[in-house]
């Protein structure tokens, strides 16, 4: 075996022999999109890592909820103009 902990090991270590798994973050990268909402969303992420099991829905929810949102946002940004339809066979 390497120098370096296998992810077998190091989750291991993180559950003690009596009880369920100590909460640890995952350490996830979460480059910027260069949008602050969506980085807002994900930086929520981070708060999941200091929760046991069952308090990752409420994270997860909330998280789900801000993309939601900055998704509906772009639906009412004013986009391009429309281009005027003719009817058939009318000049345009």
């Amino acid at each position: 075996m390497s120098e370096s902990v296998s992810e077998t090991e190091s989750v291991t270590a993180a559950v003690p022999p009596d009880g369920p798994a100590v909460p640890a973050p995952l350490d996830v990268a979460r480059p910027s999109t260069g949008d602050a909402g969506i980085d807002a969303a994900l930086e929520r992420l981070a708060d999941a890592d200091h929760l046991a099991t069952d308090g990752h829905l409420e994270v997860y929810e909330d998280v789900h909820q801000g993309l939601r949102d900055a998704l509906t946002a772009l639906d009412s940004r004013p986009g391009p103009p429309v281009p005027a339809r003719h009817p058939a066979g009318a000049p345009g």
